[in-house]
């Protein structure tokens, strides 16, 4: 689908409340056309309605007029510049960029991640910085909580119930 006509369709979409749908659209119109700031900025202002500071910073990394606490958040919520990098989702090089100021913001990131990970990294290469994503990782609490016992009970009881009732439905379909 052209990108005028997906825009339109994205205006729609926020003009009738379909908020999600309309993130969705631009959220894939970023990914197919990562230079395209001003398409970041269509789908920061997108997350702002949603209230969530950090990925509106993120869709404004690249713009002189983001917000400082936007900024912030995004940098706090995407701790090292590896993350960042990842999360900025950039597709070839600074140069791409259309303005000075994200050329600046995009070298910025890419060097702190390589001084993060003392080798050089590459915007058109993600594995360069994956590395560093491995980092920190924590995985998941294997622990039991009364929490989760309780809701697994919910779901068995519930599969058990909807079973019995088509038994019981089976049953009767046969006297």
């Amino acid at each position: 689908m052209p990108l005028t006509e997906t825009l339109a369709r994205v205006e729609g979409d926020l003009a009738a409340g379909r908020i999600p749908l309309a993130r969705q659209r631009l959220r894939g119109l970023v990914s197919s056309f990562p230079h395209d700031l001003t398409l970041r900025r269509c789908l920061a202002q997108v997350y702002r309605l949603y209230g969530d500071a950090a990925e509106a910073g993120r869709w404004m990394y690249l713009e002189a007029d983001r917000r400082a606490e936007e900024t912030a958040a995004f940098e706090a919520r995407y701790g090292s510049a590896s993350r960042r990098m990842k999360a900025l989702g950039w597709q070839g090089t600074e140069a791409d960029a259309a303005t000075a100021f994200a050329q600046k913001q995009l070298a910025a990131v890419r060097t702190a991640c390589a001084e993060e990970l003392g080798h050089t990294v590459d915007w058109e290469d993600p594995a360069s910085y994956r590395e560093g994503l491995e980092e920190g990782f924590e995985p998941a609490s294997r622990s039991w909580t009364v929490r989760g016992v309780l809701a697994g009970t919910g779901c068995l009881l519930s599969v058990l119930g909807f079973f019995a009732i088509w038994v019981n439905g089976l049953v009767a379909l046969f006297d």
